[in-house]
């Protein structure tokens, strides 16, 4: 059995009497991809901030990597690296003066830092802009850059929060390729994120919230194969609300409708895919399995969250 990394029991946290988070517990082994997932608002920022001891907690305990937070929150940092959601990289340094300057919150001299350059450098494929200053470098450069200042520390544990947020697919691809490295080291990560596909590539278990709440935790295909229909039909077109209600007789089907697409989920999709085949209706279908965003648009709603 890995020992625990991050153990959160009963948290609580409230702002202005308003509950954003409620009753957490979580336990995250060491060297596991854990995945905390939510809409808007659910509460998971708050809870990275109640981990880091940068918010203390109305009630409960966090523990990270056998150290009470936020009592000693700051001897646990020193053994967490973090990659926020918003780009803090000073823009007045180049990238390896960037990663000198920050070795400095640990303690690791210049000397220290310069030695260890290249291999930060090469780890977030960045040793052509080694002088080069922030506002040249892409939105995908800067992501891999804080990943690898991140790093200065050799920590055990890394929170990500929302780490490939504007990213194109390939910039994505390649944070994804390096998480990977950084979990075949034996490193535990901590992951927020919007992107569902993300979230199954990457964890090896999640939690979802919602309203503060913990309402799921498992791996991710445990998770779809419990709440979810393994086939899944999208149904889109000017004609596809006429096509749910001509075939709402589908046995086994439930119906969703986000917008203008209909969504069939089914343990059997042979009725619906011989009816669209046979359709005289003007609507296109994909048919897929179920994946993560079924999951969590089943269990926190379609509705917008602000």
């Amino acid at each position: 059995m890995r020992p625990i990394m991050i153990d959160i029991q009963d948290l609580d946290k409230s702002y202005g009497g308003l509950p954003v988070v409620r009753g957490l517990n979580l336990a995250v082994n060491q060297g596991e991809c854990f995945g905390l997932l939510g809409p808007n608002g659910a509460g998971k920022t708050t809870t990275l901030r109640l981990c880091l001891g940068l918010t203390d907690p109305d009630g409960g305990s966090i523990t990270i990597a056998g150290l009470p937070v936020p009592i000693q929150a700051r001897e646990a940092r020193v053994r967490i690296g973090v990659v926020p959601q918003m780009d803090n990289l000073d823009p007045d340094f180049t990238v390896a003066e960037n990663l000198i300057v920050y070795g400095r919150y640990f303690g690791i001299s210049a000397a220290t830092m310069r030695r260890r350059l290249p291999e930060l450098l090469a780890f977030a494929s960045l040793g052509a802009k080694r002088d080069a200053k922030i506002g040249e470098l892409s939105g995908g450069m800067k992501r891999r850059l804080m990943l690898a200042r991140a790093l200065v520390n050799d920590p055990d544990l890394i929170f990500l929060d929302e780490p490939t947020t504007g990213l194109d697919p390939q910039a994505r691809h390649l944070i994804w390729e390096r998480l990977k490295l950084l979990l075949g080291q034996g490193k535990t990560l901590f992951l927020t994120t919007h992107f569902m596909d993300e979230a199954e590539r990457l964890c090896d278990r999640l939690a979802v919230l919602d309203d503060g709440v913990k309402i799921a935790e498992g791996t991710p295909r445990a998770l779809i194969a419990e709440h979810i229909e393994p086939e899944v039909i999208e149904v889109y077109g000017e004609d596809a609300l006429h096509w749910r209600n001509a075939n709402a007789d589908l046995p086994d089907t439930r119906f969703e409708q986000s917008g203008e697409t209909i969504f069939a989920y089914t343990h059997n999709a042979i009725p619906a895919l011989a009816r669209l085949k046979d359709r005289k209706a003007r609507v296109r279908y994909l048919h897929r399995p179920a994946n993560l965003e079924d999951l969590f648009l089943k269990l926190t709603g379609r509705e917008m969250r602000d």
